[in-house]
């Protein structure tokens, strides 16, 4: 008797077993046996540098940051998806702009102000831009509302913050979560998402001409050169013969993809300490990914604030990017 009613048990607990497996199945459920919450989040690839992560759909931020000597090492260059940097004086000094999406830096800084000819490309990848003040057509566009920004100088002390032994005024620092925030209560959409850059799995293949493994921009002290790896097919950077590191890991700075624009810049009035550099139109590129340097042109249309970047191959077809970061360096000769 009692084996007949374990027979029974068994028979009844299979019996709920495969009722319970039918119910989700026309309920439309899926299930993962063994799974947390966690592990059944959907990583998709993102916009920028065609990687899955788990914030692929979050809006691009990005944040203005300083090139100078005195500012590194800099916290968070190292995880931008993207990086856009350019010359801003007579001299020479960089400046950068730094665009996240799918990581998430514990702190970002030294925090610098806008540059008018930085907004086109913001605009055009769809950021909300964070900014410590700025120069002065800089900031009348932005106060025009031409795009979504946040400027520091209206929440120093909150949002963005100023570090204690960091000298001014590279001292201003502040994280995602705090900006996020903000553009929150300015009712900013956090998932309006850049149209996006095509990425391939396959290159074109290595031959005597392509082959590039040394990415030479600037003059000292702000020359900066990017060196590949073949066992990582990754970019390191260094800049003044020194590793460019991020202060937030202590690791060099590399990227899967240098994409250099080159273009033109003139001073805008004698005696400034500022330039123009031309961030719309088109002009010549080189791509440098996979150990090969590909020769196009990048476009970006003039008439429209929010227009992508586009580049594109000698053929005139988009260049698909290998997945992974890309530094966009800003080529300028004088006019």
């Amino acid at each position: 008797m009692i084996r007949i009613k374990r027979k029974k048990i068994t028979i009844g607990g299979i019996v709920i077993v495969l009722g319970l497996l039918i119910w989700l199945f026309n309920s439309g459920r899926s299930f993962t046996i063994g799974s947390s919450p966690s592990d059944e989040i959907s990583k998709k690839p993102s916009s920028i540098a065609g990687l899955n992560c788990e914030n692929a759909q979050r809006r691009p931020i990005a944040v203005m940051m300083a090139s100078d000597p005195e500012a590194r090492p800099l916290s968070g260059i190292g995880v931008a998806d993207l990086v856009v940097e350019m010359p801003v004086t007579p001299n020479g000094v960089t400046r950068f702009m730094s665009v996240y999406q799918c990581q998430t830096p514990k702190e970002i800084g030294s925090i610098r102000s806008a540059r008018e000819d930085f907004i086109p490309l913001a605009a055009g990848f769809n950021t909300i831009y964070a900014h410590w003040g700025g120069e002065h057509g800089a900031l009348a566009e932005l106060d025009s509302h031409v795009m979504d920004n946040i400027n520091a100088l209206q929440f120093d002390g909150t949002i963005f913050y100023r570090k204690s032994g960091v000298k001014p005024p590279h001292n201003g620092f502040s994280n995602l979560d705090l900006i996020l925030k903000q553009a929150n209560t300015f009712y900013y959409s956090l998932t309006k998402d850049f149209v996006g850059y095509p990425h391939a799995d396959k290159m074109p293949a290595k031959n005597i001409s392509n082959v590039a493994t040394t990415v030479n921009l600037y003059s000292y002290p702000n020359n900066v050169s990017w060196i590949y790896d073949q066992s990582t097919n990754l970019y390191s950077r260094s800049r003044g013969g020194k590793p460019e590191i991020d202060k937030n890991t202590n690791q060099q700075v590399t990227t899967s993809v240098v994409a250099v624009m080159n273009t033109t810049s003139h001073i805008l009035y004698e005696g400034d300490q500022y330039i123009v550099v031309k961030t719309t139109g088109e002009g010549s590129a080189e791509i440098y990914q996979n150990g090969i340097k590909i020769t196009g042109t990048w476009k970006k249309d003039p008439k429209k604030l929010d227009s992508k970047l586009y580049f594109y191959n000698s053929s005139g077809d988009e260049i698909k990017f290998v997945p992974g970061q890309i530094w966009i360096e800003i080529n300028p000769t004088w006019q």
